[in-house]
């Protein structure tokens, strides 16, 4: 009978993969149903039952899975050579409930309507354009950094802990539900990731957990970087799954806050893009416009710069070549490549609604 069961469920991996398959191609009923309808109380009831934690739930979840697998390969290892067919149909029912899960709980969002129609944006832009928004962050970047620091040459140091960093993120999405309703953000379940080390190692900055709704950040890179960061993960939690997307409601929710410090990274953070776009575009041009470029502000950059250099190792390019294809598997073809086009909707989001 548990046999009978087992096959069932593995078999269940079939009609899944099928119906997501069906969903991909209905963005609108994604859009309306899921993202908008179902996964908004999904991800509250997370939130609610797991934000208080001051530790990730998700992250001891992760620990004990990969225990509990090294530990069922281990007594089970003579097991896959003599009774190898159902040992595949143990494995296969175990992939079937996590496919489930990681889809119902989250997932689906890779398949909603892409952000730029929701905003009636273009998605493609000048190289003119582009520089035009480019000095206009500059402007501000410039501006809000001489009023931290009064003083050009220095760099922004945050005068805050990680946790209040987590705390006030949330501000900034307080302020942009006057026009975004759906961005409304309570509870908060932000927090810093068990695995920081291997994280920063692995090349990446923060994660949304798919199956606990729990963010988790790296608490180990420079705390100029946490604010984006959090705020990156957050529009993750709010069903933004495309890397793009919730690098520019990061953007967005930051250069809302309330907080000087805050903002200060938000302008920063969509100028770096900025410049990069400009520098595969047009070195010439990026060499002139660096110029511009308050001194602290370029301190900064390297400091994350150096920090990331710092912590490359052979196992890196792995880990993101393997993350590059879960994400071209998830419906955004240019995988690690995504967050970089982000630029497309800095640029005609300043083009339609100004500085």
């Amino acid at each position: 009978m548990l046999k009978n069961k087992k096959r069932i469920l593995a078999l269940s991996i079939i009609p899944q993969y099928l119906l997501v398959v069906l969903l991909s191609r209905q963005p609108e009923f994604v859009e309306s149903f899921y993202s908008n309808g179902v996964y908004i109380y999904i991800s509250k009831l997370f939130r609610f039952v797991l934000g208080w934690l001051p530790f990730s739930f998700g992250d001891l979840v992760y620990a004990f899975g990969i225990i509990y697998i090294l530990r069922w390969l281990f007594k089970n290892r003579k097991r896959i050579i003599k009774d190898s067919k159902n040992w595949l149909i143990d494995v296969a029912s175990a992939v079937a409930i996590i496919y489930f899960a990681f889809h119902l709980f989250w997932g689906l969002n890779y398949y909603r309507l892409p952000l730029h129609k929701n905003l009636n944006l273009k998605h493609d832009y000048t190289t003119d354009q582009l520089i035009t928004v480019t000095k206009k962050l500059i402007k501000k970047s410039n501006s809000l950094h001489f009023e931290i620091t009064k003083n050009d040459t220095l760099k922004v140091v945050l005068p805050y802990s990680k946790g209040e960093i987590f705390k006030n993120t949330t501000n900034g999405y307080h302020n942009l539900k006057t026009d975004f309703p759906h961005l409304e953000y309570h509870p908060k379940s932000i927090k810093k990731s068990l695995f920081s080390y291997p994280l920063t190692y692995m090349g990446f900055s923060g994660y949304l957990n798919p199956l606990t709704n729990e963010a988790q950040v790296d608490g180990i890179m420079p705390i100029i970087k946490l604010p984006t960061t959090s705020a990156h993960e957050i529009a993750h939690q709010l069903g933004y799954a495309a890397e793009n997307e919730a690098n520019f409601i990061g953007f967005l929710a930051s250069i809302h806050n309330n907080d000087v410090y805050f903002k200060y990274c938000g302008y920063t953070f969509g100028l770096r893009y900025c410049l990069n776009e400009i520098y595969r575009r047009d070195e010439a041009i990026f060499d002139d416009i660096v110029e511009t470029i308050n001194k602290g502000i370029l301190k900064n950059y390297e400091e994350v710069r150096l920090f990331w250099e710092a912590h490359e190792n052979p196992m890196e390019p792995l880990f993101k070549t393997f993350y590059s294809g879960y994400l071209r598997a998830n419906n955004q073809s240019k995988g690690m490549e995504s967050y970089n086009y982000v630029v497309a909707l800095l640029v005609n989001y300043f083009k339609v609604n100004g500085a």
